[in-house]
Formats: C-alpha cells, structure tokens, sequence
C-alpha cells in the first residue's frame, strides 16, 4: 500500500460498479482511466463527471475505459448516475480498500482524495495526477494529453 510510482502493477481489485462488477485484470490489453473521486452528488465531483458526459465523442475516442472510484455506496452512485444522466462507470469504494491500495485515501475525512491513474495494457501505473485540493479536475483534453503518452496496446516481447 502506498505510494504508487510509474511502471508499478497497478492494484488488481473488483468493485461493485454502475454497470455491475468491475474487475481491474479483466481490462488487460486496454488502458483503464482511474477518476479517484471525493463523492457523489458534490460540487467539483458533479462538474467532472458532467464535463465527460457533455463531451461524450471525445471520450469515445480517448481508445480506454474510465471509471469513477469513491467511497459512497452502490446506492449513491447509482442515484448520482441517474440524477445527471452520467455516462461514466461508478464504481463503490466503501470499505476504502482499492483507494488505500492507490495511496489516495483520506482518512479522517473517510473520502477519496481526487487523483487520475491510467492503468497501462499490460496493467501498469503508467500516469498519475492529483489534484491535492480536489478543487479542480482532469478533463477530457487532460486525459486525451496523458493518454497519448501510454501505448493502446500491450508491447510484445519484453
């Protein structure tokens, strides 16, 4: 647990999501966008999840899988999805292990510290951006910078 650095496995994990469950390992051979986020139903988190949602095109074409990852339950997520009309996989953090695992759980506030990790095809931390206040967010035009650093698919012979 910890920090996690560039080229480290990522941490495998299933969580309960929006659109069912959601295994990290099953996603090898594409990369997988982490949006760490505080909750749902807040301010910035609500501005986030809405800005993918409005530029759904560009997502499409970002060639990787996001989903969002806090500590509120099934329950909120899915009442937070359906309120917004978000297009974004939510996925339930309760018990805290898969941000605990990442290195970006706040504790005394029991919440998700905002943080993107893009998950490499061959399942490898291979970008990583916090944004320490949770003030602000990676946008689509973020994420589309950070994604043409990763390759789309897994190397051979290495």
């Amino acid at each position: 647990m910890g920090d996690l650095e560039l080229g480290d496995p990522a941490p495998d994990f299933t969580l309960e999501g929006t659109d069912g469950p959601f295994t990290l390992s099953e996603h090898r051979g594409e990369r997988v966008v982490l949006l760490f986020y505080p909750g749902d139903d807040t301010t910035v988190c609500t501005k986030q999840f809405c800005a993918y949602r409005d530029a759904g095109d560009e997502v499409a074409q970002l060639d990787a899988t996001l989903v969002g990852i806090s500590t509120k339950d099934a329950s909120s997520k899915a009442a937070f999805r359906a309120k917004y009309g978000l297009t974004t996989e939510l996925l339930a953090d309760p018990d805290a292990d898969v941000a605990k695992a990442y290195g970006v759980y706040a504790k005394r506030l029991h919440m998700t510290k905002r943080t993107v990790f893009i998950v490499d095809a061959e399942g490898k931390i291979a970008h990583k951006h916090a944004n320490p206040l949770s003030l602000s967010f990676d946008g689509v035009e973020d994420l589309r910078a950070a994604l043409a650093e990763v390759p789309a698919r897994a190397s051979r012979g290495q």
